[in-house]
């Protein structure tokens, strides 16, 4: 499903998703088929869900978004690492 069609089927609801076909341009990701995974009135259930499912399958791309936003923007930031010290 494309992001107008989610938000047509799950109007005013907080959505699990997983992205099923992705493209980046330059920093910006883009989700150009999504399976909606489930739905939530509260944002702190829909993200303790998301927590599970990552940490279960963590080469999947899930996401949690509210069906009032237009437009899916979401960044590509590049992971660093991280260091110890001592």
């Amino acid at each position: 499903m494309t992001w107008e069609e989610v938000r047509q089927h799950y109007p005013n609801q907080w959505l699990l998703i997983e992205a099923i076909k992705t493209h980046n341009i330059k920093n910006e990701h883009f989700i150009d088929d999504m399976a909606v995974i489930n739905t939530f009135s509260e944002p702190i259930i829909a993200m303790d869900e998301y927590s599970k499912l990552h940490k279960k399958s963590p080469g999947r791309e899930f996401y949690v978004f509210h069906t009032s936003r237009e437009k899916l923007d979401i960044d590509v930031r590049k992971w660093l690492g991280i260091r110890s010290v001592g």
